[in-house]
């Protein structure tokens, strides 16, 4: 009587924080549609996305070059993480043992827990320095906004594909090794394939850090909102734009910045949707 009894509240409680969760997604997703909306309306959905310019006190509201600038950063940053996270993850789960895997997990997981304004701190002390000295340009530049990126996310890569590889059922591996197989072999062509959808959902959940990335991205890109088709030149993404104006921003350019947020929404919507699909497949 009195289990039955714990198992009923358990289950209350269960489904207050899943209500709760749900809650506060509708609600967050109301505002922000609420506020952005309206701004989109009246600057005009063609204006607002594909306009050139963005110039606030000439209530000119133009997200196009920082929307591009904000897709070049995230997937130059994810193609790069991502070759290299995946063969990590690989010889984590199958080659690496002992104490080197354990100081290599720790300093993996470390990686994954700094906060995002380290990383700032960090590229603009060393990356932006590296990048002026050896490359050229002033050094807040899309390439180390793509440099500092591509550090943040490739722990996040790693643990989850790691975590993917592990969880395969054994009977691959000695079923491959049974039926002549190498241990290379039974690890990239039966071990590998059969875990794709968690080392896509991996990437997916990758891209999904980098395109919401603000703290980091501010202090090393320079800042400029213009269309960059040079990496060495500073620029501007969505999320930057919002963290640096908001603050003193009213009107229409708050409205325009809560379109923004709208749009920032809409892209990672997408991007879940993506994942759901690739983690059915």
């Amino acid at each position: 009587m009195f289990y039955n009894i714990k198992e009923k509240i358990a289950k209350q409680l269960f489904f207050i924080c899943a209500l709760m969760t749900v809650t506060s997604f509708v609600l967050i997703t109301c505002f922000i549609f609420a506020k952005g909306l309206p701004g989109i309306i009246n600057i005009g959905v063609k204006d607002f996305i594909f306009g050139t310019r963005w110039a606030p006190r000439e209530r000119v509201f133009g997200i196009f070059p920082m929307l591009i600038n904000s897709l070049i950063v995230t997937f130059s940053s994810f193609f790069i993480s991502a070759y290299i996270g995946k063969w990590t993850a690989i010889y984590l789960a199958f080659f690496c043992k002992g104490r080197i895997y354990e100081v290599l997990k720790y300093f993996v997981e470390l990686m994954a827990g700094i906060p995002s304004i380290v990383f700032g701190f960090f590229g603009a002390v060393v990356i932006v320095p590296l990048v002026r000295d050896f490359v050229g340009g002033s050094g807040k530049s899309l390439l180390s906004a793509i440099i500092v990126l591509f550090i943040m996310i490739l722990p996040t890569i790693i643990n989850l594909a790691e975590n993917s590889l592990r969880l395969a059922p054994k009977q691959y591996y000695e079923g491959a090794l049974a039926l002549g197989s190498s241990h290379h072999e039974a690890i990239f062509k039966v071990v590998a394939p059969a875990c794709s959808s968690g080392i896509k959902a991996a990437y997916i959940l990758g891209i999904g850090r980098a395109l919401g990335e603000t703290t980091a991205i501010l202090l090393v890109i320079g800042n400029t909102p213009a269309l960059r088709t040079n990496l060495l030149k500073s620029a501007s993404t969505l999320t930057t734009s919002i963290s640096m104006e908001m603050g003193y921003a009213t009107g229409p350019h708050q409205q325009a910045l809560f379109g923004i947020g709208v749009v920032l929404f809409i892209l990672i919507l997408i991007l879940n949707i993506f994942l759901s699909k690739v983690t059915k497949d």
